[in-house]
C-alpha cells in the first residue's frame, strides 16, 4: 500500500475511521532526519498491507501538528481505533519503527 498524504481535511476518514492501525509520520521538507526516515517509512508502507501509513507535513498542516502537540520532528504516532496508542520522536531505525506497530 502506498503512503497517504494526511491533511486536516482527510484526517478523520483516513485515520480516525480506519479499520486498520495507522502509522503517521509527522515531517517537514527542511528536516534532515525526516528526509532520512522518509524512505524507511515508505518501505514499511509497501511491506505491511495490514496497516495504513500516512505522512503529515507539519509546515503545511500546522493545525494537525498543534492538535497532537508536535514539538520535535520526525515524530511517529500509531493510531488504533482512532486513538494514539504509541509514539516516538526522532529518527529511528526500521526495527524500532516496526516495534511500535506490534
Amino acid at each position: 500500500m502506498s503512503v497517504i498524504n494526511i491533511t486536516k481535511d482527510n484526517f478523520r476518514q483516513e485515520v480516525v475511521e480506519s479499520d486498520k492501525p495507522v502509522l503517521l509520520d509527522f515531517w517537514a521538507d527542511w528536516c534532515t532526519p525526516c528526509q532520512m526516515m522518509g524512505p524507511v517509512v515508505d518501505e514499511i508502507a509497501g511491506e505491511r498491507p495490514d496497516i495504513k501509513v500516512g505522512k503529515v507535513n507539519v509546515t503545511e498542516q500546522q493545525e494537525l501538528a498543534a492538535a497532537f502537540q508536535i514539538m520535535s520532528i520526525p515524530a511517529l504516532m500509531v493510531f488504533q481505533d482512532g486513538k494514539v496508542v504509541r509514539q516516538s520522536v526522532g529518527a529511528r531505525p526500521k526495527e524500532q519503527i516496526l516495534s511500535l506497530l506490534s
